[in-house]
């Protein structure tokens, strides 16, 4: 989530005062990330310094408002024009969980999955009813909320559906062959030396290209 560039796209359509921008921000994805008055001003406080936004004039409540520039402008432009950029390699916590236990010796790595699998489903099952009792709300910030909600649901049902496939992996392993005991060897002081089954940049890219190219 980017509360930097949210908060600039913000003050593109006016000035606001710090309260405003979060309650603006809240209005515009249903305070699903609700964010503090010290993160909002030490946000401010940085785009300042990067010349993205600049201080105006104070109302008589003592609200100081800040306005963006055009450098601040062209920072929303380039932002809403451009995709986001993943981030390659990112730990997922859940992924090196279960990656673990299931060369744990003596760890029965499907029980762990049917943990986790049920309360995944519980978890879906609370943000399907969240959006039951809002469904049919009109308006920018109706659409606003269910966007971000259908997101959430989108990526919960995903999860589960990884769990599956991950049980129906470990169903054709013996869980002995699976485990790994602690290797003889004694790796030296350092960056680590590259596994044989290290994910590359470029076979992300390579992947990507691959799903991605149309068939001839």
């Amino acid at each position: 989530m980017s509360v930097r560039q949210s908060m600039l796209a913000i003050l593109a359509q006016g000035p606001c005062y710090g309260y405003q921008l979060r309650h603006e921000f809240d209005r515009r994805t249903g305070s699903v990330w609700p964010l503090n008055v010290g993160q909002i001003y030490n946000t401010l406080e940085r785009l300042e310094q990067d010349g993205l936004v600049q201080r105006g004039h104070t109302d008589e409540q003592g609200h100081v408002y800040w306005r963006i520039t055009r450098a601040g402008e062209a920072e929303v432009a380039r932002w809403l024009a451009s995709p986001l950029a993943r981030a390659k390699g990112a730990r997922d916590e859940l992924a090196i969980k279960l990656a673990v236990a299931a060369t744990l010796p003596g760890v029965d790595a499907a029980a762990t999955i049917h943990a986790q699998r049920a309360a995944s489903l519980e978890h879906l099952e609370t943000l399907r009813q969240v959006r039951r009792t809002k469904r049919g709300e009109d308006g920018p910030q109706g659409l606003a909320w269910s966007l971000v909600v259908d997101s959430m649901i989108f990526s919960a049902e995903a999860e589960v559906r990884w769990l599956d496939h991950a049980a129906e992996r470990l169903t054709g392993h013996p869980q002995h062959a699976m485990a790994l005991e602690l290797t003889e060897e004694r790796p030296k002081r350092g960056r680590p030396a590259k596994s044989g089954a290290a994910i590359t940049d470029a076979e992300i890219t390579g992947a990507e290209i691959t799903e991605t190219a149309p068939a001839a």
